[in-house]
């Protein structure tokens, strides 16, 4: 007795294609899922001028609180958690873009720096560290005369 199967000109195409749609699912959910959790590291601008250095973080969410600010053996090290809120009962998320979770960034700072006199200041999301430079360490002008 034969067994009658239906004829499907796409069978082939329907087979090649299906791993590879699994795997672009695969990565959508990665990227979709885990969003809340994927680390993230906040941006950093320095900058020097003849009296400090100026290191800026962009560290928008992040609560005052949970910032840490070190100086230990020529390393200047951020710390800091930007939380993830949780879903509110009858909301639900379309996209979550922005990554969460805490973060650690660790800088060498020269001998120049006096760790002593270093300030930090955090306003609408930006911490910005005033790293001082010792007395020695700054340029200066001598005037010379000829006779």
């Amino acid at each position: 007795m034969a067994t009658l199967t239906r004829y499907n000109p796409f069978r082939e195409l329907d087979e090649m294609i299906t791993p590879l749609r699994l795997f672009q699912d695969s990565v959508n959910r990665i990227f979709s899922e885990g969003a809340a959790t994927r680390p993230w590291t906040p941006s950093v601008d320095i900058k020097e001028t003849e009296n400090e250095i100026t290191l800026i973080a962009d560290v928008p969410g992040v609560d005052q609180k949970d910032l840490e600010i070190k100086i230990e053996d020529g390393t200047l090290t951020l710390k800091g958690e930007r939380k993830f809120e949780e879903e509110k009962k009858g909301e639900g998320y379309h996209r979550i873009e922005r990554g969460y979770g805490s973060f650690v960034r660790c800088f060498s700072i020269p001998d120049s720096v006096d760790p002593e006199k270093v300030k930090a200041s955090y306003k609408n999301g930006v911490l910005t560290v005033h790293l001082p430079k010792k007395e020695v360490a700054k340029p200066r002008t001598v005037k010379v005369s000829v006779d």
